[in-house]
């Protein structure tokens, strides 16, 4: 049984993409445009793995990432970032410290991260 992702990400072009590649390695993955969408989608089925951009329109990645460590602590969780060059890297950093399970800055090594999901 494939493990299940969820992608939330506000870029749609990107989160297809990306939905693509994870399901071309095997991965059943859903796609949510807002926090609120995903959060929504996961407490319908959870997901195994939840990949989260940090910087999103009204509930942001680091608001998710709290929401999803209380509600379901055994979800993985991959942080993305790559809003402003300059502070992607503390973004990651801090959602390093609220307890994601690996982050990646945008644009990102894609077999690096299949082979880091395919760990989880």
């Amino acid at each position: 049984m494939p493990k299940k992702i969820i992608i939330a990400d506000d870029n749609p072009d990107f989160a297809e993409s990306l939905r693509l590649i994870l399901g071309k390695a095997g991965f059943a993955v859903r796609v949510a445009a807002t926090a609120d969408e995903a959060l929504g989608m996961q407490r319908a089925e959870a997901a195994d793995i939840f990949i989260t951009d940090l910087v999103m329109p009204e509930v942001d990645g680091f608001e998710l990432i709290t929401r999803l460590r209380h509600e379901f602590p055994n979800t993985r969780i991959v942080a993305i970032s790559g809003n402003g060059k300059l502070h992607a890297p503390r973004y990651l950093s801090a959602a390093k410290l609220i307890g994601v399970d690996a982050a990646f800055h945008k644009p990102f090594d894609v077999p690096s991260l299949v082979q880091t999901l395919i760990r989880m």
